[in-house]
């Protein structure tokens, strides 16, 4: 067949009323909400040309404009739990058409796959966009040996239980990973379901077909993201650093006469004055109230704020007065004080001994401990971002 000829538009259907996880489609899993990492791996993939999000929800909706996307209004009459994913997209094509030109491919996404696949996902696009196939979905392979429960026991469905052949002599089977689905999309709207006319998938590694539908699901891909999101930061507006953990390792040396002294790392300072070098904007926010976190900031030459309680609206303020998106802000914490703060901001980083907390709303994990290298690692990371810039 030939080229289809038309937008290719991606929609990723995200209601407000999730009730195993509530909240879910903005839970943070790597720092960022799940709709905001479905918005980004649609606007990274090749071939798609417009990115929307269909919504019943303000917060998810404010979550997928900071991403890039557009909005789609979901009616209430297809945003309950009985509503189909199909219906919204229909919904949706008929609002998206009324803006602009005819849609010829329609992707769908689901922000509740975490790690979906942007090279798998153009592929894909361009598979339907050529005519190869009415309809690709992802999967990843699988061999497993599947069972299901009758009133006489447990019986297999792909194999004999008599008969127990090596891996590489069994069939593959492949699991439908529920991450994306690219259609052609006269098809999708005559047949009114994903699956039409020729179907192909597109494979993907088992881990990045993980899907979120419970909290452990949700706790694991927060476990996996450092290991398989992209290691980079920015570009950043400003950085913004707690004290304790953070430019220490979080002791403190305790003297007779109740003085007290931290310490710190040369190679950090190093760092910092590099940033500060290249005309990045720092501060240091500290509830701290020992002058040592003053003596250290003017020492590095960086705004400090210490004894601050409300490290939050502090750190909104000092943006707002400077002009500083959030979006472009850096804020390293360690500690559940730290987790509000981070949430704010659009790059929150950690340092591994951090809490579990904190480290469940970070974007960036450092690899070097507080105190000990880890402002040294972030300094080179935003560096290497701005050289690349």
């Amino acid at each position: 067949m030939p080229p289809r000829k038309g937008r290719v538009v991606a929609v990723i259907p995200a209601r407000g009323g999730s009730k195993g996880v509530p909240g879910k489609n903005v839970a943070r899993v790597g720092g960022v909400p799940l709709v905001s990492r479905a918005v980004a791996a649609a606007r990274a993939a090749a071939g798609i040309d417009e990115v929307y999000v269909s919504t019943d929800d303000a917060v998810i909706a404010e979550a997928a404009l900071a991403a890039g996307a557009r909005t789609v209004d979901r009616p209430a009459d297809i945003a309950g739990d009985l509503a189909s994913s199909e219906d919204a997209l229909l919904h949706a094509l008929d609002v998206i058409e009324t803006e602009g030109a005819p849609v010829a491919v329609l992707v769908f996404l689901q922000a509740t796959s975490p790690f979906i696949d942007g090279d798998a996902l153009g592929r894909a696009v361009a598979r339907v966009a050529h005519g190869d196939e009415d309809s690709v979905f992802s999967a990843y392979e699988t061999h497993g040996f599947l069972w299901r429960l009758t009133p006489d026991g447990a019986e297999g469905v792909n194999h004999d239980k008599s008969f127990r052949p090596r891996r590489q002599d069994r069939e593959a089977q492949f699991h439908e990973s529920g991450a994306f689905y690219v259609m052609d999309a006269a098809g999708f709207r005559h047949a009114r379901h994903r699956f039409f006319g020729r179907v192909g998938l597109e494979l993907i590694d088992a881990i990045s077909g993980l899907e979120i539908d419970d909290p452990h699901e949700l706790e694991a891909a927060r476990a996996l993201a450092p290991l398989l999101d992209h290691h980079h930061i920015g570009p950043l507006d400003a950085l913004v650093m707690d004290f304790d953990g953070v430019h220490t390792d979080d002791l403190a040396e305790v003297h007779q006469d109740g003085s007290e002294a931290v310490t710190v790392s040369r190679s950090d300072g190093m760092g910092l004055a590099m940033l500060r070098d290249a005309g990045l904007p720092m501060l240091i926010l500290s509830k701290e109230r020992n002058p040592v976190v003053e003596a250290r900031g003017r020492k590095l030459g960086i705004e400090t704020v210490y004894g601050a309680d409300d490290k939050v609206n502090i750190l909104r303020q000092w943006s707002e007065q400077r002009g500083f998106s959030l979006s472009k802000v850096a804020y390293v914490g360690n500690d559940v004080n730290d987790v509000e703060s981070m949430a704010s901001v659009g790059w929150p980083v950690t340092v591994p001994d951090a809490h579990p907390a904190a480290r469940a709303v970070a974007r960036v994990h450092l690899t070097r401990p507080g105190g000990r290298g880890a402002l040294r690692e972030l300094a080179e990371m935003i560096l290497t971002t701005r050289e690349g810039a």
